[in-house]
């Protein structure tokens, strides 16, 4: 439990920091979203980027791990959305948002540390694995059911057309395809490249997390509450039940290399879903209450689901 606290703990306090700084109005309001695009624009590709350029892929894949984990992932992106839209009232692109807030997961700033201190290092390999197709695979998903939720009656060509200009315009994709094809080519980066692009991805995590906290200025979480903590409860339950049970009932995987993948399922919302949900203007209230919630909730659950899985 300490363990876990030790981890969450910085998350919150640069999270207060930005709704500090701009509700005494130490920081402006309206400087939240230029901070937010620098975050979508610069920030995160450059960190995108360079996880691709410097991942292993020549490491063993567990497919069955990383299927059992998308699975479950894309069934609560699929629950979330049906939820939203039908007990929530959402508009479609709202509901593609909410769902995907209760899809994406934490897992570099909550999910590693854990795994790391839970399992030890052997745990990473199989983390990794998972995290090589986390943002490639739901960033690209995400945006291309946001197109067709959004299409408003146009023919399929022309929703296939946008969704093609809005996923190549899009800075955080360039940077996985950069990143890619950088480290298939076996392209070595210049110390100054390297440089610049590690200080860029460091910012990522202070930015997003001040800036996040700064716009829940902007929000009551009384007006999405309910819906975040359907969709919390999506990502902290759901998700790695599924995960779980594919892994153990479907593939039988060795229960020491599961427990890594379905506690890493189990991690709250990442900071991603709020950048989902800035870069389309869709749901940003619940994306930010659900990271909120879902991170609070964690403590508890990803306690329970230690137990169960025997640490």
């Amino acid at each position: 439990m300490l363990a876990i606290v030790n981890v969450i703990l910085p998350v919150f306090a640069l999270m207060v920091l930005g709704y500090s700084a701009v509700r005494f109005r130490l920081f402006p309001s309206e400087g939240v979203r230029g901070l937010v695009m620098f975050v979508n624009n610069f920030a995160t590709p450059c960190l995108l980027f360079y996880a691709m350029a410097t991942s292993d892929f020549s490491t063993t894949f567990n497919w069955s791990v990383i299927g059992s984990f998308y699975a479950g992932a894309l069934v609560v992106f699929a629950s979330g959305i049906l939820i939203s839209q039908h007990l929530f009232k959402d508009r479609p692109g709202e509901s593609v948002a909410s769902g995907f807030s209760g899809t994406f997961t934490n897992t570099v700033l909550i999910g590693i540390p854990i795994l790391q201190r839970a399992y030890g290092d052997d745990a990473l390999v199989t983390a990794f694995s998972i995290i090589a197709f986390h943002a490639s695979m739901l960033i690209t998903l995400g945006m291309l059911v946001m197109e067709f939720a959004r299409r408003d009656g146009a023919p399929l060509h022309k929703t296939l057309w946008v969704a093609f200009q809005r996923i190549i315009a899009n800075p955080l994709l360039w940077g996985i395809a950069l990143g890619v094809a950088v480290n298939l080519l076996d392209i070595g980066l210049i110390e100054p490249v390297n440089a610049f692009v590690t200080m860029m991805a460091a910012a990522v995590t202070p930015a997003a997390l001040f800036g996040l906290g700064g716009a829940l200025n902007e929000y009551r979480l009384s007006d999405s509450w309910a819906q975040s903590l359907a969709m919390s409860l999506l990502k902290l339950l759901v998700q790695p039940i599924i995960a779980y049970l594919l892994m153990v009932y479907v593939f039988h995987v060795d229960h020491e290399v599961l427990r890594y993948g379905v506690l890493l399922a189990a991690m709250p919302t990442g900071i991603n879903a709020f950048v989902f949900a800035t870069y389309y203007n869709r749901s940003v209230n619940v994306a930010t209450n659900t990271i909120l919630i879902s991170t609070v909730l964690s403590v508890v659950t990803v306690s329970i689901w230690l137990y169960l899985l025997g640490l």
